[in-house]
């Protein structure tokens, strides 16, 4: 589940297509974003999948409003990973910021 949104939230889609490059420092970086970003003032949450096959995946990450998704975009940690990204990891990749209009959710719980 996503989590709850509240009035202003906004939510980052990067979608990507990995290259056959370095998967293990990939996977750390990875996990070390994951993990960095969830520290952020105004996170909310992020869900991620890929495609084994393809290389191509896509990560939602949704944050209270938009100077924390910029305050995200330019933490240090993470801007030495879209340089490795650009670099290294990935073949193509693009990001849309939206505003959340509305939100709606059913849990099986």
């Amino acid at each position: 589940m996503i989590p709850d949104l509240p009035d202003g939230a906004v939510v980052v889609v990067f979608h990507s297509r990995r290259t056959a490059e370095d998967g293990a420092s990939y996977a750390e970086m990875a996990e070390r974003m994951d993990s960095l970003a969830r520290e952020q003032p105004g996170f909310l949450g992020v869900r991620s999948v890929r495609d084994p096959h393809t290389g191509e995946g896509i990560t939602v990450s949704y944050w209270r409003d938009d100077a924390s998704a910029r305050a995200w975009k330019q933490d240090a940690e993470h801007r030495e990973a879209q340089r490795r990204g650009r670099d290294d990891w990935y073949a193509d990749y693009s990001t849309v910021v939206a505003a959340v209009e509305r939100h709606y959710s059913r849990s099986a719980e």
